[in-house]
């Protein structure tokens, strides 16, 4: 019979095994890791930093800190970097070691503000990894999921701003309906 043992959580952990061996081949972050370059991260944001002062977060980490969380459906950056700190496939990915320190949520997202306001520079890498992805049959963009989710707002009952998306909403509705009715005509069933 397997028994827990309580006192180890404690003790310190030695291992012969590298973070390489302790990640599962077939993990995404290895396919990703394989099959994107993403040098244009570099590239672009070059004139978005300076050479002076404290060095800041490599923007290639930033970009797969953020990139995380959409993929693994992490909701959060603060969520994403605990699980970076917890989670050896996302260590690996991002080339941290098990001692080596993660950075803050509110680093990530003040370097993502800070950066890449005012320009279409995130777009730009966005759409790059994205057209790489769809290249090597990671990602196809053939189905379209939304959460619909309701969550009450944590806002101010007079400040809001009212938008009018029955068109959208229309517009939507008649293509699903459309789609729907091909289906179902193709198919022999009654509309």
């Amino acid at each position: 019979m397997y028994r827990a043992h309580i006192a180890k959580r404690h003790e310190p952990i030695h291992t012969a095994a590298s973070l390489d061996q302790l990640v599962p081949k077939d993990h995404l972050v290895r396919k990703i890791d394989r099959h994107v370059d993403f040098s244009i991260v570099h590239r672009l944001c070059a004139p978005l930093y300076s050479n002076t002062g404290q060095p800041g977060i490599d923007p290639e980490i930033l970009i797969k800190i953020i990139l995380l969380g959409p993929l693994f459906n992490i909701r959060s950056v603060r969520q994403t970097i605990k699980e970076i700190e917890t989670n050896l496939a996302y260590r690996w990915f991002l080339g941290f070691g098990m001692d080596e320190k993660v950075p803050d949520h509110s680093t990530i997202s003040q370097a993502y503000r800070r950066r890449f306001a005012g320009t279409d520079v995130f777009q730009q890498i966005f759409d790059d990894i994205i057209h790489q992805a769809e290249a090597h049959h990671l990602v196809s963009g053939r189905i379209l999921l939304t959460d619909s989710t309701h969550i009450r707002a944590n806002a101010g009952k007079k400040k809001f701003d009212k938008t009018e998306v029955d068109a959208v909403v229309t517009a939507v509705e008649d293509e699903l309906l459309a789609r729907v009715n091909e289906d179902r005509s193709a198919h022999g069933k009654k509309r």
